[in-house]
């Protein structure tokens, strides 16, 4: 059995539905899950769908090509379409911090998360014995004011040496320069608190403390060149109260954190997020 995930979103105009699904009925396929959304405001239709062939004889490649020449220039789609038998592979950038790392790779091992890791890099030596335990490779490569660009060129070899898909900065504390950006547009996942633009700053749970917050959060969004301000995949919050200590406040951003990242990581794995506008669609 061959299954397929098809990500579709195109000027919203009569029958786009119909003639998709119809196309997949031609095709001797039977569809096992499709979601669309329309933003009235821009007249965009969005759609995912998944769907099943048995026939030994089906090609992927050869039902793009059909996809292509019925339906997508007919629509002027911007779609894309993914085999399951393909796992996405995602790149972990780490620093010091290792809650997110260990919970990535937790889910990771217990076939929570859909996908293959080739290879983890950090700055930073501390969290390689981390990677071995999984038995992931590390590579550590150092940052500089004076080495940054020449320490992003060896990262970019290594993502097009793995055919890296997507890269997630499980709390890699390094901005990441637009050249990086353009290679991977809206496929590098970060985290951080929701404190932002409020709390800036090396020491956010402190300041927030100070000011006796109410709700902490976590955020995790793709990274623009624009600094923590691309489309958000996924939040979360915590109520607090004047009884928590900034240990107590640093310990629930933490598990925010994981859980947001975990949680944004898996629906992009999943072929469930389309971009559109800075903003995302997010189906079930």
């Amino acid at each position: 059995m061959n299954k397929i995930t098809i990500l579709i979103h195109c000027n919203d105009k009569p029958n786009i539905i119909a003639s998709v699904t119809n196309f997949i009925a031609h095709q001797n396929g039977n569809i096992v899950y499709i979601d669309q959304h329309v933003d009235r405001e821009q007249n965009i239709f969005f759609m995912r769908l998944e769907s099943e062939f048995h026939s030994e004889s089906f090609s992927t490649a050869a039902f793009k090509d059909a996809f292509k020449g019925v339906l997508a220039d007919k629509y002027e789609m911007k779609w894309r379409i993914y085999s399951s038998e393909v796992k996405p592979k995602m790149a972990l950038f780490i620093s010091k911090y290792d809650h997110c790392l260990y919970d990535l790779l937790g889910r990771f091992n217990s076939g929570e998360l859909n996908l293959e890791i080739p290879f983890i890099i950090s700055n930073h030596n501390d969290l390689k014995p981390i990677a071995d335990n999984f038995n992931i490779p590390f590579y550590h490569i150092p940052v500089t004011k004076d080495t940054k660009a020449a320490a992003e060129d060896a990262q970019l070899k290594l993502l097009e040496e793995h055919g890296i898909d997507f890269i997630v900065l499980a709390r890699y504390m390094q901005i990441v320069s637009p050249k990086l950006i353009d290679k991977y547009p809206n496929k590098i996942i970060n985290i951080h608190h929701s404190f932002l633009p409020a709390f800036v700053g090396a020491k956010p749970y402190h300041s927030a403390y100070k000011r006796g917050v109410k709700i902490i959060g976590a955020t995790s969004h793709y990274v623009t060149e624009e600094l923590d301000a691309g489309p958000i995949i996924e939040q979360d919050v915590a109520r607090v109260t004047h009884a928590h200590s900034i240990p107590d406040l640093i310990a629930k951003g933490r598990d925010l954190e994981k859980i947001v990242l975990a949680n944004a990581v898996k629906l992009h794995a999943d072929r469930k997020v389309m971009v559109y506008n800075n903003k995302t669609v997010i189906f079930s």
